[in-house]
């Protein structure tokens, strides 16, 4: 018995439905994945040009 049929007469809408998340998903850790990527670069950058972090401050010292 194959899949298709085993499915009913809604195959092709749970297969398009099944097919069309994993898309998303898959979309959704490339962008998470290629943002992450810029965030470090311009942290470094800032890091770079002499701007720190407020957390890499020394207790006690005004931000």
């Amino acid at each position: 018995m194959s899949l298709l049929t085993s499915l009913g007469p809604y195959a092709s809408f749970i297969v398009t439905s099944y097919a069309l998340v994993a898309f998303v998903v898959v979309a959704l850790i490339v962008w998470i994945a290629l943002d992450f990527r810029r965030q470090t670069q311009t942290l470094r950058q800032l890091e770079a040009s002499g701007i720190t972090r407020r957390s890499a401050q020394p207790p006690g010292k005004p931000s």
